[in-house]
């Protein structure tokens, strides 16, 4: 006859099946997050966030073993506690409430002040820094790059161990990049300009996305950012210079269309001072832009939801 196993043993195998699938599948979670930081700004972030949750344990820690302590040590059925029901005040107690959080709130502040002034997004980094310039639009993001005369959308590539100073706005409503393994989060709005300084320590593949709602295709508003060393980013210059597409006042008006798009697109080349024009709320072609007298945009029929957060090569 077949034996019967145990339910209990069932249930703890179950349990121990599905803990390790979510640990597993967390994996790809951890790897894309500031926990795995790859940059100085990340690293700033990581360390802080767990000197926060280290200095907290001083609170919780505490807390949870003394609770049930005392609870179990003044049951009801234990008639071995004392019992002083004049008791009203006591130094020593006083001093164990006050004094410990004390000198966790002045810790706290201490770091957090210095680390604050450590992640001002508008500090350069050591060394010469790449400058691009971002234009958050529906559902896209466009970077130019003035010093190399090329852009792109949906695909920022930078050189490894240089730092990157990335000019910001927006050419619609209030959008915030969010580059969570290089540099944080930082919010862009339409008529200013502003500024974050990061680096990625080491060639590869990063994760970038819009985290502020923004109409009916944000959730694809997502990029890839391309660290590449010294000799790849000069390739990848290169093949940029070599296509036939200009970033021009028509391509533009094009890109800040409500739309998502399937893959990045390059530009070999752009027109002088697109960005500077966005900013001053002109379109490119030269006229004055007035966001509160703009005629609502036609939605869509049909929006590709199908962007892949790894893209493809430029196109």
């Amino acid at each position: 006859m077949t034996k019967n196993h145990h339910p209990g043993r069932r249930f703890a195998a179950t349990a121990c099946c599905l803990a390790s699938v979510a640990l597993l599948g967390g994996c790809g979670v951890l790897d894309r997050g500031f926990l795995s930081p790859a940059g100085p700004v990340a690293q700033i972030i990581h360390d802080e966030f767990f000197f926060v949750c280290l200095v907290m344990l001083f609170v919780i820690v505490p807390v949870l073993l003394l609770v049930p302590l005392v609870a179990w040590h003044y049951r009801l059925s234990n008639t071995k506690s004392a019992y002083r029901p004049q008791w009203g005040f006591s130094w020593s107690l006083e001093g164990l409430i006050w004094i410990p959080p004390t000198a966790i709130v002045i810790t706290l502040a201490v770091f957090l002040w210095r680390d604050t002034h450590r992640l001002d997004p508008y500090k350069s980094l050591p060394g010469e820094a790449i400058t691009v310039q971002a234009i958050a639009a529906d559902w896209k993001w466009i970077f130019v790059y003035p010093e190399q005369g090329v852009a792109t959308v949906n695909q920022l590539v930078i050189p490894a161990g240089r730092p990157v100073h990335l000019d910001l706005t927006s050419a619609t409503v209030m959008q915030s990049m969010l580059m969570p393994r290089l540099a944080g989060q930082i919010a862009v709005m339409a008529g200013m300009r502003t500024q974050l300084n990061f680096q990625a320590d080491a060639p590869g593949r990063f994760f970038g996305e819009n985290t502020q709602f923004s109409g009916f295709g944000f959730q694809n508003e997502k990029f890839a950012v391309d660290a590449m060393d010294a000799a790849g980013f000069d390739r990848w210059l290169a093949e940029v210079r070599a296509q036939p597409n200009r970033l021009d006042a028509t391509e533009y008006e094009k890109l800040t269309r409500r739309s998502t798009l399937p893959h990045p697109l390059a530009y070999a080349a752009v027109q002088p001072g697109l960005f500077e024009q966005v900013v001053s709320l002109q379109q490119p072609s030269g006229h004055a832009l007035e966001l509160a007298k703009l005629p609502p945009r036609p939605m869509p029929m049909a929006v590709d939801r199908g962007m892949p957060h790894d893209h493809g090569k430029t196109q």
